[in-house]
């Protein structure tokens, strides 16, 4: 057999028992740091601290002051119904993110005492010996002492798909083992690192770093020191509800003053004050902002999106620039055959295998018989049940194309393999047929090991590197395959010794003494994950800029870039390292890779978009990704293949790894945000006319109109049409050919949303206050005056709903458009106008007068006409532009 090393396994003791307690109580368990979990208490903390509910909580108990317990126990119930959303909903996410995590810590194989133990993977320690093999989880960082073929897959750390070959450091020599372990990266090396995955062979370690001291737990570590800030729409609400409130006190002072002074009541001064006060306190926008939070991470967590923190929600709507991880993200973390090349003289020397083999959409055709050859040394020279995603992927291609074409051999018995080593990087598997009079070798491994075992002269490989570059340019790996025969010697199975292949002691101990054929190459990539070239044009038709981000070499990324349909400028992780910050916001407004980033570097880049004014989303799966999920404005983490850190660092957690998830958590985010601005536009627009016909009569000595039971009824209809009816409709046609919040607006209270609703209220308030008028000049009482410019103010508000509904189709189109809500404040409020218009009892306490059909046909038609104009505006509008957007 081919020698490995002669570190001899046998003679390991390991740490004691005693000793590994001792270091478990010093060093702490082995794992990441994570966040404290919440229980619903903490939850329920969390949310009724926020400034929204103390502000719902603030009205309810003003109520209770003044007497109106009926009104009191509406609002407080309010906060009962809302905060419920968004406790079940933050615990609910809390209780998935906990189930994806394993059950139990993955166990380890360790050496104590000279007895092989498995052990829990939280209990090693510094110094202990581990033993790692193909299909292991490495529990710590490490070095290695012995070494069998060891292959890595780094990729969670280092972002690359092909896995890392392992060397030796030092066998024996334990006295210069060093104290630390540097950072992955950088061809084949000694060490390994917790949290990867061994695919391929056997390594035996010592323990120099566990927990926080390995390269996954810094990183870790690390985003503690990055701090959570408040979204966009926490920002623009909670200065919103400080201007209002301040206004609201200010003329709530103002109309107690003016009625005390010019009408000698104080005490009806300060009900008036009051009722102004009511009229003008935001507690709507708060209750808009939770429900249409909640119910929209309630929604998304029906379509295998989890949100753990709710106000992410609206963030995605704003999205401007969408940072991409390649590996596990844009692709599926697993290689697929491509490219075959078959050498020797031949009209088709290329065999391209399109989409690839693993694809649903990919190529189906076997190829020519020319090329079956190539694949079935390639498989040969494979293991049957392999770890390793390029052997995977020569099997895939192998049970698809070659199936019953002979080319398979099932039967085949292996007698002895030559693995790969350091001085060669190539390995070969030596294989002996029922019905065969010699030996099968199979050989696979790097193009310029498998010339060189071919004893390929200088003009011939000069001309393979040919085909070779070709093949990497495309961005794909490319292995060399070639095949030798030997004959066998009768004696050959006396000779071999126990446990060995049946060709032990005639087989030579290199590669080198076989006389190899070469067959060709196989180029094998990183597949696009399907749907995600259709999600990346989504998102350039919706404005959203998407920039790839991955630690692979430039020839990959472009290649890739290139399949999904983005950009070729490219800055590499050097020239970003030797950028100041100045130059780097210069360059990267028209830069759409960057590769061979550090974790580092991905974080700077975040933080560089956000500089310049942009709303960045970060997706990604792996550990390297976290600092930059976590300061990017919104973390975006796969559930499946991703880290616990990901998600942990992550606003988003997309459950099924399916990219496309992510456009329709931004199509829902603009959905959201549409209809917040709608309910925005609501809300101000129907404040209007309540505060102003609050004002307006004191201050010119005529009848009181609104007392503080007008205003509770006002409400009954203002708080579900703002929060259930508007959050309950569908998205707008033209929702993803738009840009972001319209050019340059990253704001939900925008000047135009801020004018349009006070241009809807203001004529609202011009048409009840010129009802009001007319009926007082004309004559009638004071409590018929009241009810006309009452159930003006109803119908106007009424219709405020229904014109509000959609900013493209007109009211009468949307009636179209389901909205069971709709139809329930409709016909209520309707149904209740009528109750304490018609119903005496009610109609005195409401202090009103008795309407004829005259009054109240003329009281409805004022309402309905006051906001029928900006239906011509929606026409004229959608007439001049087609891909209006919301403003």
């Amino acid at each position: 057999m081919h020698p490995v090393n002669k570190f001899d396994p046998a003679r390991i003791k390991g740490l004691t028992e005693s000793e590994a307690a001792l270091r478990l109580k010093e060093d702490g368990p082995n794992e990441l740091p994570q966040s404290r979990k919440k229980n619903l208490f903490k939850i329920a903390v969390g949310i009724l601290r926020e400034p929204m509910f103390l502000l719902l909580l603030a009205g309810g108990t003003i109520y209770l002051i003044i007497g109106d317990r009926q009104d009191a126990l509406m609002l407080l119930g309010f906060v009962a119904i809302v905060a419920g959303i968004t406790l079940y909903q933050q615990s609910k996410t809390e209780r998935a993110l906990e189930a994806l995590r394993d059950l139990t810590s993955p166990r380890a194989l360790v050496v104590r005492e000279g007895k092989n133990r498995r052990v829990p993977g939280r209990e090693v320690v510094r110094g202990d010996i581990v033993i790692v093999s193909e299909g292991d989880r490495v529990p710590a960082d490490g070095v290695l002492l012995h070494n069998i073929n060891l292959s890595v897959d780094e990729s969670l750390l280092t972002g690359e798909s092909a896995t890392a070959s392992k060397t030796v450091f030092n066998p024996g020599m334990a006295e210069a083992l060093p104290s630390m372990v540097p950072p992955p990266g950088g061809g084949p090396a000694p060490f390994v690192y917790s949290g990867t995955l061994a695919v391929a062979g056997t390594g035996i370690a010592r323990v120099l770093a566990t927990g926080p001291a390995t390269e996954i737990g810094k990183i870790g570590t690390s985003l503690e020191k990055i701090e959570l800030e408040r979204t966009p729409l926490q920002k623009e609400t909670g200065r919103l509800i400080r201007y209002m409130t301040a206004a609201g006190l200010s003329m709530c002072v103002l109309i107690v003053a003016a009625y005390g002074l010019t009408r000698k009541d104080w005490l009806h001064g300060f009900l008036a004050g009051i009722t102004l006060a009511m009229a003008v306190l935001p507690e709507e926008f708060p209750m808009v902002l939770i429900v249409f939070l909640a119910l929209g991470a309630w929604r998304m967590s029906g379509r295998k999106v989890l949100t753990r923190r709710v106000p992410a929600v609206e963030t995605l709507g704003h999205a401007t620039v969408l940072c991409v991880d390649k590996t596990g993200t844009l692709t599926a973390n697993r290689m697929e055959v491509k490219k075959i090349f078959r050498a020797g003289g031949c009209n088709f020397c290329f065999f391209d295998a399109g989409g690839g083999p693993g694809r649903l959409d990919g190529f189906k055709q076997a190829p020519p018989e020319e090329f079956h050859e190539v694949i079935e040394y390639a498989i040969l020279a494979s293991r049957k049940d392999p770890f390793d995603p390029m052997e995977k992927a020569l099997r895939l291609a192998g049970s698809l194309w070659l199936e019953n074409t002979g080319h398979i051999h099932e039967d085949w018995e292996l007698v002895q393999e030559y693995p790969l080593s350091k001085e060669l990087m190539a390995m070969s598997r030596v294989w002996k047929a029922a019905d065969e009079s010699k030996y099968i070798i199979a050989a696979k491994g790097s193009p310029e090991a498998v010339a060189d075992i071919c004893h390929m002269g200088e003009d011939e490989f000069r001309e393979l590197a040919v085909r070779i570059d070709e093949m990497a340019a495309e961005g794909l790996r490319v292995i060399g395959v070639a095949k030798s025969g030997l004959e066998m010697k009768p004696r050959a199975k006396m000779e071999a010794s126990p446990g060995a292949g049946s060709g032990q002691g005639v087989l030579p101990e290199e590669q080198h003494a076989f006389r190899f054929d070469f067959l060709g190459l196989v180029g094998l990539a990183d597949p696009v994950r399907p749907g995600v070239p259709e999600a990346i044009a989504e998102c350039r038709r919706a404005g959203i800029r998407v920039v790839m981000i991955t630690g692979d070499y430039p020839v990959t990324a472009r290649e890739i870039a290139g399949r999904i349909g983005l950009g070729q400028n490219i800055i590499t992780g050097p020239e970003l390292e030797a950028m100041g910050d100045p130059e780097l916001e210069q360059n990267i407004g028209g830069t759409d890779i960057f590769c061979r980033v550090t974790p580092d570097q991905k974080l700077r880049i975040v933080k560089t978009f956000r500089a310049k004014g942009e709303i960045v989303a970060m997706t990604g799966d792996g550990v390297n990704d976290a600092p930059a999920l976590k300061a990017a404005d919104i973390g975006i983490a796969m559930g499946g293949r991703g880290t616990d850190v990901a998600r942990e660092a992550a606003s988003i957690v997309l459950l099924d790894d399916d990219f496309s998830s992510i456009v329709r958590g931004v199509r829902m985010g603009r959905r959201i945000l549409d209809n917040l601005k709608k309910a925005t536009v609501y809300v101000l627009a129907v404040h209007v006319p309540i505060a102003g016909m609050s004002l307006i009569p004191v201050l010119f000595g005529m009848p009181l109109v609104l007392l503080p039971v007008h205003i509770v009824f006002l409400e009954l209809i203002i708080d579900p049409a703002c929060s259930v009816v508007f959050e309950a409709e569908p998205e707008e046609v033209n929702i993803m050919q738009r840009p972001p919040g319209g050019p340059g607006q990253k704001s939900i209270f925008t000047r135009r949303i801020v004018a349009t609703g006070l241009l809807q209220g203001g004529i609202v308030l011009l048409v009840v206050l010129a009802v009001f008028l007319a009926a007082f000049l004309t004559g009638r009482g004071e409590n018929q005056v009241r009810a006309m410019s009452f159930a003006t103010l109803i119908a106007a508000n009424l219709a405020l709903i229904l014109t509000n509904r959609s900013w493209l189709l007109t009211a009468a189109a949307s009636l179209r458009v389901k909205n069971t809500s709709l139809w329930w404040v409709i016909g209520g409020g309707s149904a209740f106008l009528a109750a304490i218009l018609y119903v005496p009892s009610l109609r005195e306490v409401f202090r009103f007068g008795k309407l004829g059909f005259r009054d109240l046909s003329v009281s409805l038609g004022a309402g309905f006409l006051a906001v029928f104009w900006f239906e011509w505006v929606k026409i004229i509008r959608r007439r001049a532009n087609r891909s209006a957007f919301l403003g």
